[in-house]
């Protein structure tokens, strides 16, 4: 299977190769603080390839407190991209950055204690197409 993703601006564009196996829904501050939202959208794969299409040495890497809490993004648009993470057995693929479709639904949330307090029945709330 092969997926390809980019940044927002379009200077950065990639390709997974291979399955993943994991797609969770991540509640914990730190990626509560990274993406602005109320959870991270992370894929996660021990077999499948990360390849740099365009735009490789652009690519930024901040470790937050060298503590393993890693985001890949590109310097120009914010946006996350790919990582390798785990000393090299995982890719971890920020889902909305995908460009292609995926077949895997979420296997779960997870960190739930660090859920922010406003992060509950959201589904309930009113559902526009476009900016009211």
């Amino acid at each position: 299977m092969k997926h390809q993703g980019s940044c927002l601006c379009g200077n950065i564009r990639y390709e997974i190769e291979g399955e993943f196996e994991d797609f969770f829904l991540c509640h914990c501050k730190s990626c509560r603080k990274d993406t602005g939202s109320a959870h991270a959208a992370n894929l996660f794969s021990s077999t499948a390839t990360l390849k740099w299409l365009q735009g490789e040495n652009e690519v930024k890497e901040y470790n937050h407190q060298n503590l393993g809490h890693i985001k890949a993004f590109c310097p120009n648009c914010s946006s996350a991209l790919p990582s390798i993470q785990m000393d090299g057995s995982l890719v971890l693929v920020p889902a909305g950055s995908l460009d292609t479709d995926i077949e895997i639904s979420p296997t779960g949330h997870i960190y739930l204690d660090d859920k922010a307090t406003w992060d509950h029945d959201l589904d309930l709330a009113p559902k526009y197409q476009e900016l009211p």
